[in-house]
């Protein structure tokens, strides 16, 4: 089973993304949850160290590059997860080669 690295009885925060892959690109709608003890109407986002909003649940829409954490009270804070939104290099049409990366 899964081991959480914390003294007995301590709550931890953890924070998901969703789709799980990286790079993502503009048009991906990524979403991070906060998951963890306390109260989900708490949940407190910061993006690059800074406040960035508290929302009502513990889902939030990433629409910028950065790095994010989320902060529940009772469970503490997140660890830092990084979200970098690229835009394609250029349009693919029709023909074109195209080179696939692998990446895990």
């Amino acid at each position: 089973g899964w081991c959480p690295l914390s003294p007995t009885g301590a709550q931890t925060t953890q924070l998901l993304v969703e789709p799980p892959w990286r790079p993502a690109v503009l048009w991906d709608r990524v979403t991070l949850t906060c998951q963890g003890s306390g109260t989900a109407g708490a949940t407190t986002w910061y993006r690059n160290g800074q406040y960035w909003g508290q929302e009502g649940g513990n889902n939030f829409t990433v629409t910028e590059s950065g790095t994010y954490t989320c902060d529940r009270p009772g469970s503490g804070l997140s660890h830092s997860v990084r979200v970098v939104l690229q835009v394609p290099a250029r349009a693919l049409l029709e023909g074109d080669t195209v080179t696939l990366r692998c990446q895990y």
